[in-house]
């Protein structure tokens, strides 16, 4: 007989973020928790508000699964005392185990006798195993916590109901001082407190107060209400999916509906009227059918349609405000002038271990010329690059983005091009930001690309130089994404620039503000960012055979995983790495690499020879993959017919040298000897 279980936790308003990874996380610890205490079930439902978590389990067992279980010993010879008694030894094993001597059977293997026990449990009714739920409730984990009244206990928010259901049955049991009962809260100005009747009546009780439960019935109810305004109007609604997340997650019950603000606001640029309703507002932006942005806005309420016309005037009212902080930033912005407001970036500060942001761009500008001849770029080009880096910060002092920092670099844009500015000039201003996140857009043009690369090197080596390293998961100056985004563009944009040797010459620099420090730590971080890019079904081997190689551009190291993982598959593979690791291995003994025909004593030796010789890597890690493993025969003929470490001085020094002059070649694909042939 199966029953279903309703857990659901009432607490104060989560923050928005927060919700439906704690949705997801309860599901995932109640799945674990049957899992582990033997109880099986059919599937598993969560729930989530603002206002509270709640997992239901379907076609729960009534009682745990009876476990036997097989326990082994000591050897017979250490159970067993000279005179058949059992040792300490053995009764320690069976006291640990809840059982007795009397238990003992021996079992045979591979010649030599064991100790074994059997212990049989039977299964606990679901009852007394669902009482350990405060203990899963405890298990949470969340970005931040706190603690209220007088507790020395820490949580999420405050906790104010608890309701546990096995059908219709309430179960007792504390959390947090909070005693289990079935009243759960409806919506906080429209429903009240009303008693769940059953696991299965949930989203029915809490329904009636105003409350969706499911967080997938509340998005369908936003997105088709948002449809329906659609074609009334004949507008179209940009329905951001992260902003529809956010939404869904500050409201119990929705309503959408449309507002509007005068249309003299649209002189502003778009991005600031888009910056303030989505980032600011929280609001749905609304354009018309060929995408020209309407003085409109979608925005949903926690609540039912009543007096709706004064919640959209109090809506319009508050996004005016900042509206008219906008329009009055724009205006007042374009007195200033860039120079001016370089010059002040000589006192802001980038980070007080490191100095002002004037001091930033300059070493931006020194890495980016370096960059830029290293790209190929034009002289044009070359020219707009270094405009850009002369000015590139200047927008953090305008008012605009005093006020909506997440418009840094668009404004620049803006601003750069009302001031004359070329327009290379003024996109690069832009994209030095990109990508701003993960997987975010990249920087389209070559001098905007350049610049970003330039930016994201000083800060990167910046902060390591003054130990600001990330540790863990803790990256509070976003190095991961700045190198992340580094390694991105080398290899969207295809520029060939070894990193191991540009990073020598970026540390080979003298500037007067700071002196770069902490090199290795720097390339290791960036090699970790390179393994990220790998394709994840990459074994572990591959990646740091590559990693490890001579080549250190990033799309010839990206190929050369791909192309050993493809070949890893084939019947070749594991002969041929064998034979390469040979050569790896032994080369690493070589004191020179100057090789002496003379010496040669067999025609294997002078086969290898001729084939290092005539063996010309490019830059297809294919082609350069199969040229290594069509050697494999000859490496092993070498090898099957030449003593390496001959007793000859000089001809085992020749040897060396001429398994090292292979090695140094094909580890400009990977270094061989660490990849795992078995």
């Amino acid at each position: 007989m199966t029953k279903n279980l309703l857990v659901e936790l009432g607490l104060e308003e989560l923050p928005a973020y927060v919700v439906t990874p704690s949705e997801k996380q309860l599901g995932q610890k109640m799945e674990a928790f049957l899992t582990e205490h033997r109880l099986s079930f059919e599937t598993i439902e969560t729930f989530s508000t603002p206002r509270r978590l709640a997992v239901r389990v379907r076609g729960l067992a009534d009682k745990q699964t009876d476990l036997t279980e097989d326990f082994k010993g000591p050897s017979k010879k250490i159970a067993l005392d000279a005179d058949g008694n059992f040792t300490k030894a053995a009764e320690g094993f069976v006291r640990g185990k809840g059982l007795t001597t009397a238990d003992i059977e021996f079992r045979e293997i591979k010649g030599e006798e064991y100790v074994y026990v059997t212990k049989n449990e039977e299964g606990k009714s679901a009852k007394d195993v669902l009482v350990a739920i405060p203990e899963l409730l405890q298990s949470l984990t969340f970005p931040v916590s706190m603690a209220w009244a007088n507790n020395s206990f820490t949580y999420i928010r405050p906790v104010h109901t608890l309701t546990v259901l096995l059908d219709d049955e309430a179960l007792d049991m504390d959390f947090l001082d909070i005693s289990s009962a079935r009243t759960s809260r409806g919506h906080r100005f429209l429903g009240k407190e009303t008693e769940i009747a059953s696991a299965d009546s949930y989203e029915a009780d809490l329904r009636a107060q105003f409350v969706i439960t499911d967080p997938a019935e509340r998005q369908n109810m936003i997105v088709e209400q948002i449809k329906a305004i659609e074609d009334k109007h004949n507008v179209t609604v940009e329905i951001d999916q992260d902003l529809l997340n956010e939404v869904l997650n500050l409201i119990e019950y929705p309503t959408a509906f449309m507002g509007s603000f005068d249309t003299k606001y649209l002189e502003v640029p778009e991005e600031v009227l888009v910056t303030s309703m989505k980032n600011h507002q929280r609001y749905f932006v609304v354009r018309d059918k060929s995408g020209k942005l309407l003085p409109n806005f979608i925005s949903v309420r926690n609540g039912n349609d009543q007096h709706i016309d004064n919640v959209i005037k109090g809506n319009e009212k508050v996004l005016v405000a900042r509206l008219e902080d906008g329009e009055f930033f724009w205006r007042e912005d374009q007195k200033l002038k860039i120079a001016d407001l370089v010059e002040r970036l000589k006192v802001v500060t980038f980070h007080e271990k490191i100095g002002s942001l004037y001091e930033h761009m300059e070493r931006t500008k020194v890495i980016a010329e370096k960059l830029a001849d290293l790209a190929g770029l034009s002289a044009d080009e070359k020219a707009d690059v270094a405009r850009a880096a002369d000015i590139y910060k200047f927008d953090l002092l305008t008012g605009m983005v005093g006020e909506f920092d997440e418009l840094q670099g668009i404004m620049g844009e803006k601003y750069a091009l009302l001031a004359g500015e070329k327009p290379a000039v003024a996109a690069a201003i832009r994209e030095h930001y990109l990508p701003n996140s993960a997987e975010g857009e990249l920087p389209e043009s070559k001098v905007g690309a350049v610049l970003a690369l330039a930016d994201k090197f000083d800060t990167l080596l910046s902060f390591f130089s003054v130990g600001l390293i990330p540790s863990g998961s803790n990256d509070p100056y976003a190095l991961r994404r700045a190198t992340q985004g580094i390694v991105r563009i080398l290899e969207a944009f295809g520029w060939e620039i070894p990193l191991d040797q540009l990073i020598a010459e970026l540390y080979s620099l003298n500037f007067a503000s700071l002196t770069y420090d902490n090199q290795p730590a720097v390339m290791d971080f960036i090699r970790a960012r390179v393994e990220k890019m790998m394709d994840k079904a990459i074994p572990k081997d591959i990646r740091e055979a590559v990693l490890a190689s001579s080549t250190f551009v990033v799309r010839l190291q990206l190929a050369a995983s791909s192309a050993i993982f493809q070949k890893s598959k084939e019947a070749d593979y594991k002969e041929a790495v064998e034979n390469l690791s040979r050569v790896f291995n032994l080369a690493e003994k070589a004191e020179t690499t100057a090789i002496d025909e003379a010496l040669f004593e067999n025609a294997e030796e002078k086969a290898l020879f001729e084939a290092v010789v005539g063996l010309e890597l490019t830059e297809d890690m294919t082609e350069n993959l199969n040229k290594l493993f069509a050697l494999s025969p000859v490496i092993a003929a070498f090898f099957d017919n030449t003593m390496v470490m001959a007793d000859d001085a000089a001809v085992k020094v020749n040897r060396l040298a001429l398994l090292k002059a292979l090695a140094d070649k094909a580890s400009s694909v990977a270094v061989f000897n660490k990849l795992n042939s078995k």
